[in-house]
């Protein structure tokens, strides 16, 4: 299935977290959209391996995803190095997306700087056609997509641009608290409080999109930062 955006990232819930909103805003455009998740959370203090599959699931539903699917790298631990290289080349090939959205550059989680970092080489190497990979099909063509946009997450970095998500807030809310083991949820039953569990985390995450979607006349935005590039217009008229 060729997918028209697909975000990278190296725990499920970055994704509904960061950019889920801009893949809704797409999909409603009629555009196809996919998630690959680095990991499966397994370091995570609350919840299992299990309930984050379940948790991915609903929330794909929610979001109206035409495909996810997870590497199982070690997380936490997974490395920029050749086996997860030609794991994320593998997928982005599969997929062939004309746009690619991976993980903050720098953050306060080490593993989303590394996936950046990760996704950066894939992207690029996922054009050499000397490098070879094999699907069910066999092997598979080379693909580069046209742009890589970095999302931001907990650390505030400043965007290059942002994408209005008003429509898509409440949409956007939900696919986060899919999550019901990680997030705050009043009739949870996990005893360990963690950072993102708290109401207040909550409340950063709407002052967060609204601080970033106020300086375009938006009520709520996602942001995103341009590594190699710069992100440019035909029609200064399409700027808001």
């Amino acid at each position: 299935m060729k997918l028209d955006i697909l975000a990278l990232a190296a725990h499920p819930d970055d994704v509904e977290l960061s950019c889920s909103g801009t893949l809704m805003a797409h999909a409603a455009m009629g555009k196809k959209v996919g998630v690959v998740d680095f990991t499966e959370g397994e370091l995570g203090s609350r919840g299992t391996v299990e309930t984050r599959y379940e948790e991915a699931k609903k929330a794909a539903e929610i979001m109206g995803l035409d495909a996810r699917e997870n590497l199982q790298m070690a997380d936490g631990f997974f490395q920029n190095d050749k086996t997860n290289q030609l794991k994320l080349i593998t997928a982005i090939r599969k997929y062939r997306p004309d746009i690619v959205l991976a993980n903050a550059i720098t953050d306060r989680h080490p593993d989303h700087g590394k996936g950046a970092s990760l996704s950066y080489d894939a992207v690029f190497m996922s054009g050499l056609k000397m490098i070879e990979t094999f699907d069910e099909n066999g092997k598979q063509e080379a693909w580069r997509p046209r742009l890589l946009l970095n999302y931001l997450q907990d650390r505030w970095l400043k965007p290059d641009i942002v994408v209005d998500i008003s429509e898509f807030w409440k949409r956007k809310m939900d696919s986060i608290l899919a999550y019901s083991t990680q997030f705050y949820n009043p009739d949870s039953k996990e005893e360990v409080k963690t950072y993102i569990s708290s109401k207040k985390f909550m409340h950063l995450l709407e002052a967060r999109a609204r601080e970033m979607g106020r300086p375009s006349g938006f009520e709520f935005a996602e942001g995103f930062t341009s590594t190699d590039r710069f992100l440019g217009v035909k029609n200064l008229m399409d700027v808001y």
